[in-house]
């Protein structure tokens, strides 16, 4: 059984089978829906099914509220077809000529950035040309057909490797695998580049960025992708983390002033109560941004991290300070549960 959806605006169609998703349809069809996590948590997805019926699958109540339901949203990266259906979503894109891929790769260099921070630098084949968007993530494909998301942190022209920062999680196999058992020269296979999560590159509106944690990953590869093409556009950059630990290239995004002068770096640390030498800002990094900006109606928002800040952001910016919907552009970072 295939079902015909009707996208809005711009009137795009295409299929989807019984057991799809409707963002994996769209992604498909070589549309490119808002989406982040894919795992129902993060919100990124929410569109208005405007004819038709829904499966709204299983996710977060953070990211889609019951009210939210019984007025038609849906959590598209959750959501199965029931029948035919005109649903509404923002910001929609064609693929373009960036194809998906299944490629390997060979692990290169594995440095430790804080007690849980872990860079991987994979080496790809010298014959294959990876091409991404500055943003954008990969799936690690695991041997038992599992798959672990982590975000590029390196800029598109710097694309003879990908650079990624894997957080230790507890239970987690495959972390705990990275941290203790992976050793240079193995060898791995991913698919990407996956997600809408990159630079509007063809807007002139002032860019906030917003990090939480390793959300700080994408945000490394948009900075150094204006770097190397010289935007001219304000950019402010907010870094928040539990502990100075947690900043783990503190340093690095301190430097990116001297390198694009239309950059203001601003770390933010939430538990630095016992750190008296600590003179920067405390608390939340989504709060530092209300504190900073009474109004954010002309600005493009750029966010990374847990799904709590992503959410608390996205209410805080486009409530209170006026920013477009349209100009939220998000990635949550969420983490698969330990077996056993």
């Amino acid at each position: 059984m295939t079902y015909r959806i009707s996208l809005q605006p711009g009137g795009h169609e295409f299929d989807a089978a019984a057991d799809q998703t409707v963002l994996e349809a769209a992604l498909a069809a070589e549309l490119l829906l808002p989406h982040g996590c894919r795992d129902g948590a993060c919100g990124a997805c929410k569109g208005q099914v405007i004819e038709g019926r829904v499966d709204h699958g299983s996710h977060s109540a953070s990211a889609l509220s019951a009210a939210e339901q019984a007025e038609g949203y849906a959590l598209f990266c959750c959501a199965k077809p029931l029948s035919d259906l005109v649903v509404q979503a923002r910001n929609v894109v064609r693929a373009g000529d960036i194809p998906i891929r299944k490629l390997p790769c060979r692990v290169h260099r594995l440095q430790r950035l804080a007690d849980d921070v872990m860079l991987l630098d994979l080496k790809l084949p010298a014959s294959e040309a990876f091409r991404f968007r500055a943003g954008q993530y990969i799936d690690i494909l695991l041997a038992d057909g599992r798959r672990r998301s982590f975000s590029i942190a390196n800029a598109p022209h710097d694309g003879s490797h990908i650079e990624l920062h894997v957080r230790r999680i507890d239970g987690g196999s495959f972390t705990a695998h990275v941290f203790e058992r992976m050793k240079e020269k193995d060898i791995l296979r991913f698919e990407g580049p996956l997600g809408s999560f990159w630079l509007r590159e063809d807007s002139q509106r002032p860019i906030v960025l917003v990090a939480g944690g390793t959300g700080f990953a994408p945000i490394k590869s948009i900075i150094e992708h204006a770097i190397e093409t010289g935007l001219q556009r304000p950019i402010s950059l907010y870094w928040g983390a539990r502990e100075r630990a947690g900043l783990y290239l503190d340093e690095l995004a301190r430097s990116w002033e001297a390198a694009l002068p239309s950059l203001r770096y601003i770390p933010v640390l939430s538990d630095a109560a016992q750190d008296l030498s600590w003179e920067g800002r405390r608390g939340l990094v989504h709060q530092a941004v209300m504190d900073d900006f009474a109004e954010l109606s002309g600005h493009e928002v750029y966010a990374c991290g847990a799904p709590a800040m992503i959410d608390a952001a996205r209410t805080g910016l486009c409530t209170g300070r006026g920013l477009p919907e349209h100009a939220f552009f998000a990635d949550a970072f969420t983490f698969s549960t330990p077996a056993g």
